[in-house]
């Protein structure tokens, strides 16, 4: 598994990393996000709809639980944070899309371990101490097809997401 960590210093910071990100996204493509209530999750995504040519606004789907976007390719924007078990998850029936051709990304994705594609993206994103607005955002490529994304990521120079 491949990784790399990315430090940004402002929320516009992590909507430009996750804009990047969505530039190189393709069909399929299943993201997994993981932090504490706060951390920019939601910044990311948002990033993530920018680069997917999304032309609304995106939010966290919280109380829907799956938020669809229309772009380049479909984003499916999911929360788990109102989920108590794995069965609950289980119980929502997301195959078709976390499998299906557009692009998935996942906020509280610990939530649904075991249920989710063993190949996907998994970006933690974490509170840096003493610094109000960074975060560190690591990310791990869990395949093939993920490790190739993240080389392309981590291949722009600092300067075009920064």
């Amino acid at each position: 598994m491949k990784s790399a960590t990315f430090l940004t210093t402002s929320r516009e910071e992590t909507v430009s990393l996750g804009t990047q990100l969505g530039r190189l996204c393709e069909a399929g493509d299943v993201l997994l996000l993981f932090g504490e209530l706060g951390a920019g999750k939601t910044s990311l995504i948002q990033g993530v709809a920018s680069g997917l040519d999304v032309g609304e606004y995106t939010f966290s789907p919280s109380f829907v639980l799956v938020r669809e976007y229309q772009g380049r390719l479909v984003l499916y924007h999911m929360d788990f944070y109102r989920m108590e078990s794995v069965e609950e998850v289980a119980d929502l029936g997301i195959d078709d899309y976390l499998y299906g051709d557009g692009v998935c990304a996942v906020e509280w994705a610990d939530r649904g371990v075991g249920l989710l594609p063993e190949k996907h993206l998994h970006i933690e994103l974490q509170y840096v101490p003493n610094a109000d607005q960074s975060r560190q955002v690591q990310v791990y490529a869990c395949g093939e097809h993920y490790e190739r994304l993240l080389q392309k990521l981590t291949a722009k120079e600092a300067g075009e997401w920064n």
